[in-house]
């Protein structure tokens, strides 16, 4: 209810109630919730945030890649953030593609980038699929979809409710909804909807009135676990995606955005919880996202990359097989 006695109405999402929508919001199952307000402040004013450089370049960046990786092969560009280009069986695929100077619905404000995209959007080759996670401004950047659509047109798969926002500002869009545990068959490739622990936000009074999930991309040379954002959640939706899924080819997967672990631990997992899901998914190569490009918490810059380092030296995991990607960076995935 609102403070006026009014019932609440979502705008992005009217659908029965299920053990993760209560009939107006979403919600994490046996999960932990976003604080409030007074945590936020307490986090703004009273936390001391690690200094970035103001650019963070990357050797790698300027990228052109290949139009097309074939067969059984699988190829993963880092762009920056959350956004990488998956390449395999002839099928080029984006996630949460922003290639804005900005994570925010201003241009004047909000986290601003410390390195440019690693591929421009001019040379990115045909897409073909993008998967967009969730809602948030680092992950759904209209602007970029806009482009995207513009000069793709590809088939996007969004999770309930980020249809509306996309489809309002790109009536032209062609967009799939899906619901966690829902299949769609793309190609020689079916794309699962799964659950991971967060949350959406555009405003502040649309908090987690759009789903959020992680996708499983079924390939004939394997499987990839692909989560945008996520909170380790005892492992809980790691356990579940390695049952049903028998294991992965490839986990990509979340390192940066996590201090202070007070108020970050429910929604953005830290390396050391990263290198636990790539070991509960039984994913054989994990590639790290997420941190370097936009400053959305306190850890410094390179602190996920040390943290990352000592997590797998302590789990007895070689470092190669858990690639913490630049933008611009490619890393070819053995099968095995």
């Amino acid at each position: 209810m609102t403070s006026d006695g009014r019932r609440e109405k979502n705008p992005y999402y009217d659908g029965p109630r299920s053990d993760h929508f209560d009939g107006v919001r979403f919600f994490n199952p046996h999960g932990v919730e976003p604080l409030g307000l007074a945590a936020l402040l307490r986090w703004q004013w009273w936390e001391k945030r690690a200094r970035w450089p103001d650019a963070y370049p990357s050797p790698s960046a300027g990228a052109k890649p290949a139009a097309r990786v074939e067969g059984g092969d699988l190829r993963v560009t880092m762009i920056g953030h959350a956004s990488l280009l998956i390449q395999a069986h002839g099928l080029n695929i984006l996630t949460d593609p922003v290639f804005s100077t900005r994570a925010s619905p201003l241009s004047f404000a909000g986290p601003k980038r410390h390195n440019p995209p690693g591929v421009r959007l001019d040379d990115l080759p045909k897409i073909d699929l993008a998967l967009v996670t969730h809602n948030h401004y680092d992950h759904l950047d209209i602007a970029s979809l806009k482009a995207i659509v513009a000069a793709h047109h590809p088939q996007i798969i969004t999770p309930l409710g980020n249809d509306v926002i996309i489809r309002k500002a790109i009536p032209n869009a062609r967009i799939i909804t899906t619901d966690w545990g829902d299949e769609t068959d793309f190609g020689p490739f079916t794309i699962h909807t799964e659950p991971c622990h967060h949350w959406s936000a555009r405003g502040t009074r649309d908090r987690r009135m759009a789903l959020w999930a992680a996708f499983v991309i079924s390939t004939p040379s394997g499987s990839i676990y692909h989560i945008g954002d996520t909170g380790f959640h005892d492992g809980i939706n790691y356990r579940a995606a390695a049952d049903k899924h028998g294991g992965f080819r490839l986990a990509i997967l979340p390192i940066g955005a996590y201090e202070p672990r007070w108020f970050m631990k429910g929604q953005h997992q830290n390396p050391a919880e990263a290198v636990d899901g790539m070991r509960l998914a039984r994913a054989q190569y994990a590639v790290g996202h997420h941190w370097g490009t936009f400053q959305l918490t306190n850890e410094a810059v390179e602190a996920p990359l040390e943290a990352l380092s000592e997590a797998l030296d302590a789990a007895g995991v070689e470092r190669e097989r858990f690639r913490p990607l630049r933008p611009g960076e490619s890393v070819d995935i053995p099968l095995k």
